[in-house]
Formats: structure tokens, C-alpha cells, sequence
């Protein structure tokens, strides 16, 4: 699946986010089945890993640095 490019920095700030409320949500004392979550924060992170790299080959076309999007 392609991607277009203008929506490029938003896919990589969306799993940003997705990733960071996963780790809060870790700290909560509401959460009942800790393991589900932390697996999927295993996965959303692997996810963020591949969504940079695949960024990084666009980045000159897009005209917004990685850095500046994390």
C-alpha cells in the first residue's frame, strides 16, 4: 500500500501518539489484563519503528524532517 506523501507526517505523528498514550495507559491502576496491552505496545512500537524507516526514504520529497515530527 502506498501512502501519499501528504499524509506521510501525519501516519508517523499518529503512531507517535499511539505509542505515548500506550505507555501511560501501562501506569494506570484501572488496567485489568496488563499483558494485552503491553503487547500491543510491543507491536505499536515495532509499527513506529517501520512507519521512520519508511518515512526516511520520503523525507526529501515530504519537506518535514523525522526529528521535527518526533
Amino acid at each position: 500500500m502506498e501512502i501519499p506523501k501528504s499524509w506521510a507526517p501525519m501516519l508517523v505523528s499518529a503512531v507517535r501518539d499511539a505509542v505515548r498514550y500506550n505507555e501511560r495507559l501501562l501506569t494506570s491502576e484501572t488496567l485489568r489484563n496488563r499483558a494485552d496491552y503491553e503487547e500491543h505496545l510491543v507491536q505499536l512500537t515495532q509499527f513506529l519503528e517501520y512507519v521512520k524507516d519508511e518515512y526516511q526514504t520520503i523525507e526529501g520529497d515530504v519537506g518535514i524532517p523525522l526529528k521535527k515530527l518526533l
